[in-house]
This record gives structure tokens, C-alpha cells and sequence, in this order.
């Protein structure tokens, strides 16, 4: 069953086609990779799917609900059923690492003192930061900032997660490392997901499905080994480095 369907969605910038007809359907439970290079629109698609942007035509469907007729809070309430980790983790600089962690839950559930503390440490321990708790945004790694962000977009045990470039700026070594954390999530959890990048050792570790936006189109969808094996020269692309 499909929980994300997107049907002709384009979408239009300064008369730039950034998205032209795109249909993408992601099943239940599973993670659907976006390759592409750096401006061609991957992040545009997610702010679609979440609602942040209007597409100029199409449609789009999130667990049965139509995106853009939606009314503010019911939109709100779907967002609550979704995470979403940001390119640069998107850590509010005035908080603490705990007070990140607390405010989508003081937002979506109702817990007392003991209860919000309890879900905040058991979620920086599945990402190994419990001992960071106290600590500032601004103290934090680049890898650190960004296990933070993936924390605080899976805290409320989201349906689906959407991930912007989650290891963009990450040397090869920590981009493993998150990429196999944000795997073990999906496992732990079996959220619907969508993850846009451009590396290809992430794809490989989290994406169960794969697809290509390339000037404005989603295509070449399949599995990864379908579209390595497609001889296309735009899908080589991103296999000419392994």
C-alpha cells in the first residue's frame, strides 16, 4: 500500500521547471532514494510532500489525505505524524541538545517531567549521544549536530520520515556512520521514507527502492541494481566513483 503517491506534480520557479510531472508512490514501511545532483529540486519534492510548498499542478497524497486541500489544522496534524531531519540537522542555537529533543513532544503529547526526560535519554542513546544532553548546538560537531537532528525527527516515533541530504557536509567516514544509524531507525521503527541525496554509499545502506530527478523528471525508478545495470548514461553518473 502506497502511504506517499504523487501524481504529474511540477512545479515552477521564475519560469524555471524545477518539477514536471513527477509520480512517485512509496509503499508501507519502506525507503525511496532520490538521487540527483545538487539544484535540480530534490529538496523542492520534500517541502511538496510536507506541504511547505504548493505544487503548481498535480496532486499529492500522504497517508490517504490530500496534501493542498487540507485546511491549516489538519495539515498540522499530519506534519505531527511525520519527521523530518534538514540538511544542516536545523538545531534551534538558543536551546540545549534536551530542550531540541523536548519541544516536539511538548508539542504532540501530553507527559510529565519524569516521562519527557525518560523518552529525551532513550532517544539520545539509540544515537549515542545521551552524554550530550546538556550540551549547546554550538559545542557540537558537524556528525554530532546532525545524529541531534535525527533524534529530534524520530522522538515522536513519526509514520514517515523525509530526509534532506542527511549526510551533505560529513566526511566519508562520519556520513557512514550516520547513514547506517539512520538505517538501524528504519529497521527499529519501519517508517515510510524518503531520503534525497547524492551519495550514493547512503543510497546504498538506507534505500530499499531508488529513482533519478534529473531536470525536472523522476525517472529510472527501481531497485539500485536496476538502475546501475540501465547503461543510461545520467544513471552511470552516479555510479562512476565505485
Amino acid at each position: 500500500m502506497a502511504i506517499i503517491e504523487l501524481r504529474n506534480i511540477s512545479k515552477s520557479f521564475d519560469g524555471y521547471e524545477v518539477l514536471r510531472n513527477v509520480d512517485l508512490d512509496v509503499d508501507e514501511g519502506t525507503t525511496v532514494v532520490i538521487l540527483g545532483k545538487s539544484g535540480v529540486g530534490k529538496s523542492v519534492l520534500l517541502k511538496v510532500i510536507i506541504g511547505l510548498i504548493r505544487p503548481d499542478r498535480g496532486t499529492v497524497r500522504v497517508d490517504e489525505q490530500d496534501v493542498a486541500r487540507l485546511k491549516p489544522r489538519s495539515l498540522q496534524a499530519l506534519r505531527r505524524r511525520m519527521g523530518y531531519l534538514f540538511q544542516g540537522a536545523a538545531l534551534y542555537d538558543s536551546m540545549s541538545v534536551r530542550e531540541n529533543l523536548a519541544f516536539p513532544l511538548e508539542r504532540s503529547e501530553q507527559l510529565d517531567a519524569e516521562e519527557l526526560e525518560n523518552r529525551i535519554v532513550a532517544q539520545l542513546r539509540l544515537v549515542g549521544l545521551q552524554d550530550a544532553i546538556d550540551k549547546m548546538p554550538a559545542d557540537l560537531s558537524g556528525g554530532m549536530r546532525k545524529r541531534v537532528g535525527l533524534a529530534r525527527a524520530m522522538i515522536t516515533n513519526p509514520r514517515i520520515m523525509l530526509y534532506d541530504e542527511p549526510t551533505t557536509g560529513l566526511d566519508p567516514i562520519t556520513a557512514r556512520e550516520i547513514s547506517t544509524l539512520i538505517k538501524n531507525i528504519q529497521e527499529r521503527n519501519r517508517p515510510t521514507s524518503i531520503a534525497v541525496t547524492h551519495d550514493m554509499v547512503c543510497a546504498r545502506i538506507i534505500g530499499d527502492k531508488a529513482a533519478i530527478l534529473n531536470d525536472g523528471v523522476l525517472d529510472r525508478q527501481g531497485t539500485l541494481e536496476s538502475i546501475r545495470d540501465s547503461k543510461d548514461e545520467i544513471a552511470q553518473s552516479f555510479f562512476a566513483s565505485e
